[in-house]
């Protein structure tokens, strides 16, 4: 099997639940680091299901149910991946006050009243956003686009968190191994991977407005990537998953302004 291919399969094994060769799981994780590049690729997957599972669902109940089974879709594929991580950065930063209780927090596998709190939050605003943006009718492929933007785009949010910062555990970690930074050439195949279904969208609505939306993602990435130094001098798995799931809401909720307003 082709290399690019083998870190293609990586990275969809261990970002999300969906089938690979078993000749993958082969690899070990020596193939974790470089897989990095094509965690963007993973959202085309995860974006396009999720908006298949829209529109069959929109025509057999209507929108709204349309939505959470969307949703839920995404969660099921990941298997709550980023989910988990937000809520792990919600319990960890809201109850902690040391880098030290922080990252002890976020290793503990509970659930505490930040991260249940977190998680309705985030999930209810990514709803009422997507409703937002649905409430006029939309081509299913420029919807397509919209959702494999919103999941590339959120996911190279983290990619780019893995260059900019050090890791934070100094203790060895399946997620440390797996968010090694690698060589710089695996930024610039993910930056390819992400810019390349905005371009599509562009060219389908005939609107270069929409590039628009990379300012408040670079802003937020920016932003929590020095909350995250600040506190804990880098960053973790967690906070990767937290980048990727308020990203991910802060693209739909740009969405919105930028076909209602330019």
């Amino acid at each position: 099997m082709n290399r690019e291919l083998k870190l293609f399969f990586t990275a969809v094994s261990f970002y999300s639940r969906l089938p690979v060769p078993s000749s993958v799981h082969q690899q070990g994780g020596g193939l974790l680091p470089g897989s990095i590049r094509y965690l963007p690729v993973v959202g085309w997957v995860i974006g396009l299901l999720a908006s298949a599972v829209y529109l069959a669902a929109a025509y057999l109940f209507g929108d709204n149910i349309a939505l959470i089974l969307s949703i839920a879709a995404t969660i099921l594929l990941t298997g709550a991946f980023h989910e988990d991580g937000f809520a792990d950065v919600c319990d960890g930063f809201g109850g902690g006050w040391t880098k030290e209780k922080i990252l002890e927090i976020m290793k503990d596998s509970r659930l505490g009243t930040y991260g249940v709190t977190g998680l309705v939050f985030i999930l209810a605003l990514k709803f009422a956003a997507l409703q937002q943006l649905l409430i006029h009718p939309i081509h299913p492929l420029t919807l397509c686009c919209t959702f494999i933007v919103a999941h590339s785009l959120s996911r190279f949010a983290a990619v780019v968190l893995v260059f900019t910062y050090p890791y934070a555990r100094l203790t060895e970690s399946k997620a440390g191994n797996a968010v090694e930074r690698g060589k710089r050439v695996n930024l610039i195949i993910a930056a390819l991977a992400t810019f390349l279904p905005l371009l599509i969208l562009v060219l389908l609505t005939a609107r270069p407005s929409l590039t628009l939306i990379i300012i408040p993602v670079a802003l937020m990435c920016f932003g929590l990537g020095k909350y995250f130094n600040k506190w804990i001098g880098g960053y973790t798995g967690d906070c990767l998953g937290a980048v990727q799931q308020v990203t991910e809401v802060l693209i739909y909720l740009s969405f919105v302004l930028l076909w209602k307003y330019i």
